[in-house]
C-alpha cells in the first residue's frame, strides 16, 4: 500500500492535530456562518488554499456549513492547480492513501478507475493546493469518506468542461453521492484595491455558472486565479448534475488582514448548493 507523505505540513499548516484544531475553532469564533445554506444540497465549493494564518477563516465557511448539513459522501473529488509543473497536464493521484495529521485518507480506486485521465504521483508530490484541504475534511466531515486528487495544470476551459463531464458519467456509473472541493487562490499580489475589483469582475461571471464567460475575463484582464480550471469544473459539474444550481459567496479576505502588506492575496469562499 502506497502513501503519499504531508509536503505542506509544517509549512501550510501546523504539523499535530490538537494545533490545527485551535485555528479552525478560533476561525468559526471570529465568523458569521450564514447557516441557511446548510439546509440546501451541497455539491461542493470553492476554498482557497494559502497559509491557515491567512485563510482559513475565509475557508472556515464552507467547510462548516459542510458538517451542519449532516450530508453523508461517499467521496469527495478534489481538484487543485498545479504550481509546480510535474507530472502530467491533467493527473490523478495513483496512491493508496494520503496522511493527514487526523489520520489518513483512502483513495477511491474504483471511481479513479472509471477516468480516462493520465495517472501517477509527481503533480502532486510537492503541491500544497491539494494537500491543505485534508484536514478542514477530516475535521468537519465526521463520516468516512474516501479521496479522489486531481491535479490540473492544463487549465483550459475545453479541459474544464470534458473533466466535468467525465467526472459526470463516473459518478452516474458508480452511483456514489460526492463533493467536489475546488481548490484556489484569488488575485495575487495586488493593492486591496485593485485585487477586489479585479475579483469582482471574475465573481460576476462566476455566479452565473457562465464557465466560458468566467475563463475569458480571467485571461483577457490577466486575473491570477490560480486555481481557475477547478473552479470551471465545478461549476459544468454543477450543471450537469444539479436541477436548480446556484454559486453563492460565502466570505472574502486577503493576507494582509495578517500581514500587513500593501500588495496582497484574495481568498474567497464559494459554496454550489442545488435549490
Amino acid at each position: 500500500m502506497s502513501n503519499r507523505k504531508n509536503f505542506a505540513q509544517g509549512r501550510f499548516y501546523p504539523g499535530n492535530s490538537k494545533e490545527i484544531e485551535r485555528i479552525f475553532k478560533e476561525a468559526l469564533e471570529g465568523e458569521e456562518v450564514d447557516y441557511t445554506y446548510a439546509s440546501k444540497e451541497i455539491i461542493g465549493g470553492v476554498v482557497p488554499h494559502a497559509g491557515y494564518i491567512y485563510c482559513a477563516r475565509v475557508g472556515i465557511h464552507l467547510f462548516e456549513l459542510i458538517r451542519s448539513s449532516k450530508e453523508k459522501y461517499d467521496t469527495v473529488i478534489l481538484l487543485n492547480p498545479n504550481h509546480t509543473g510535474y507530472g502530467y497536464s491533467l493527473e490523478i493521484d495513483i496512491n493508496d492513501f494520503w496522511e493527514t495529521p487526523f489520520g489518513k485518507v483512502e483513495i477511491d480506486s474504483e471511481l479513479r478507475e472509471k477516468l480516462d485521465l493520465d495517472k501517477g504521483v509527481l503533480s502532486q508530490k510537492f503541491e500544497h493546493s491539494g494537500e491543505v484541504m485534508l484536514p478542514y475534511l477530516k475535521y468537519f466531515i465526521e463520516e468516512d469518506f474516501k479521496l479522489l486528487p486531481i491535479c490540473m495544470l492544463d487549465q483550459r476551459y475545453v479541459i474544464a468542461e470534458e473533466l466535468a463531464e467525465k467526472i459526470h458519467r463516473a459518478v452516474k456509473e458508480t452511483g456514489k453521492k460526492v463533493l467536489i472541493i475546488a481548490s484556489s487562490d484569488f488575485t495575487h499580489f495586488k493593492t486591496r484595491e485593485e485585487g477586489r475589483v479585479l475579483d469582482s469582475y471574475a465573481l460576476e461571471a462566476l455566479e452565473k455558472l457562465d464557465s466560458k464567460e468566467f475563463y475569458s475575463r480571467v485571461t483577457k484582464k490577466g486575473i491570477s486565479i490560480c486555481g481557475h480550471g477547478p473552479i470551471m469544473v465545478l461549476m459544468e459539474y454543477m450543471k450537469l448534475t444539479g436541477r436548480n444550481p446556484k454559486m453563492k459567496v460565502l466570505a472574502r479576505g486577503d493576507s494582509g488582514e495578517i500581514s500587513g502588506s500593501d500588495e496582497v492575496v484574495d481568498y474567497v469562499s464559494l459554496i454550489g448548493i442545488d435549490e
